[in-house]
């Protein structure tokens, strides 16, 4: 119990730092970059979000098949696991940075029209932001490993200290004078750093000098077989959470110039946590019920899973109800009433979408601990489509509110996975009461 409640406040820390960070730093970012370089910055760091978090779309797929072989005592298979992990991440990272780099001058183009004296930065941002991808992909190759062995202290102490020192070191550029650009390389530097220290911390897990072969990445046809038929549903799934968690922004900055990305963004930073504090706090569930059912305890699933949701929704609703009463009057605050004023009403629209998304946290990991990404995948796909399909509806006429408005879509869609999981659960318990009777007659006869 004790270690699944450090990592529950571990998982919370991770998602804590950095958005937390941001936040304090935003009013000294918008007042020495400006509104729409501001903006910029948001656009470029979602870039980054967003391509790494689709590149390390087959993390998942590795947590869970680690647990599985660490039920099975396979250190060798673990090893390669993770070896071929670390290919695939590099791979898809340079795909997506090749065709950043390609879209670069389009998208530079569409964000800064309004402004055509940001062009040089926001082309040269993105161009740095490529790096950036492909170099935090690799660092969640081993952040995933440490997942899998229920080890989520050192991989949050390491990954939240780089993400604080980059917040730091783009304030102190952004006071010295420094441009975007600047403030991206700081970035890229820091997130190499960490992935060379996450390296050194997950080693001892795996056999001290044997883990040296951890880090050359491995093409083997099995084990990329095996990761494949989760990983592929993974990794839709993940491109899907990037459609709801940061694709919004990006269409803002092409449809209404960067500066609506400034205000759309930072209400964004205070909502989020909605869904990532619920998220972080529960992500333990996932290797600890892969564990469970590799073992080939469905029946013992049942009581933490029960638990879980009733946590989760708890979490969610507590959230929620504290952002939507707190959330506008610390924007004005925060940023000053001309800021408020072109946010109006964000905050709370906000608040209600990653509200609703946050109820399904402890069904997905439940889910994907059972080898179902299939489902899970199904679902996001379907509210990241609804949520596009509202998006594109819904923002030309009504601008930054369209976009709040369109969030809300996602949330329940996802949270249909309830319906197969407690069918399962149920499934369950119905196949171990015979058992019972059948011990307990035998016992009697």
């Amino acid at each position: 119990m004790r270690a699944h409640l450090s990592n529950a406040i571990y998982g919370v820390l991770d998602y804590v730092a950095q958005p937390a960070a941001m936040l304090l730093a935003a009013p000294i970012l918008v007042h020495r970059l400006g509104v729409a370089s501001y903006g910029v910055w948001l656009i470029a760091g979602a870039a980054v979000s967003a391509g790494s978090l689709v590149a390390s779309g087959f993390g998942d797929a590795v947590i869970q098949r680690v647990a599985t072989l660490r039920a099975a005592g396979d250190a060798g298979g673990i090893r390669r696991a993770v070896a071929n992990l670390l290919s695939i991440n590099l791979t898809l990272s340079a795909a997506l940075a090749v065709l950043l780099w390609v879209a670069v001058p389009f998208v530079a183009g569409r964000v800064t029209h309004f402004d055509p004296s940001l062009r040089a930065s926001c082309v040269w941002s993105l161009r740095i932001a490529a790096l950036a991808m492909m170099l935090k992909s690799v660092e969640s190759v081993f952040i995933c490993a440490q997942r899998a062995f229920e080890r989520y202290g050192p991989a949050v102490r390491i990954a939240t200290a780089m993400r604080l020192l980059a917040t730091l070191a783009a304030v102190a550029l952004a006071l010295l004078g420094g441009g975007v650009p600047a403030l991206m390389l700081a970035t890229a530097a820091l997130t190499a750093a960490g992935a060379a220290a996450q390296a050194a911390a997950l080693r001892p897990q795996l056999g001290g000098d044997a883990g040296l072969q951890l880090f050359r990445p491995a093409l083997d046809r099995a084990t990329l077989t095996e990761l494949g038929s989760l990983g592929g549903f993974t990794w839709l799934q993940a491109v899907s959470g990037v459609l709801f968690s940061q694709a919004d922004r990006l269409v803002l900055g092409i449809s209404l110039g960067a500066a609506s990305v400034s205000y759309y963004g930072v209400c964004v930073q205070m909502a989020q946590p909605i869904h990532g504090l619920t998220a972080a706090a529960l992500h333990f569930l996932f290797p600890h019920l892969a564990v469970r059912f590799a073992s080939g305890k469905m029946a013992a699933l049942r009581r933490p899973v029960y638990k879980a949701m009733a946590v989760n929704a708890a979490l969610a609703a507590g959230l929620t109800v504290g952002m939507m009463l707190l959330g506008p009057p610390l924007l004005g605050r925060w940023m000053g009433a001309s800021f408020a004023a072109h946010a109006d009403g964000l905050p709370i629209l906000l608040a209600a979408g990653f509200g609703l998304l946050a109820l399904n946290v402890a069904g997905h990991f439940a889910m994907l601990a059972l080898g179902q990404a299939r489902l899970v995948t199904a679902w996001s796909v379907a509210g990241g489509v609804a949520m596009l399909a509202a998006m594109a509806a819904w923002v030309p006429g009504h601008g930054v509110a369209g976009a709040a408005w369109a969030r809300l879509c996602y949330g329940p869609i996802t949270c249909l996975i309830y319906w197969p999981l407690l069918r399962r659960l149920r499934g369950a318990a119905a196949e171990a009461a015979p058992a019972c009777l059948r011990s307990a007659a035998q016992e009697g006869a």
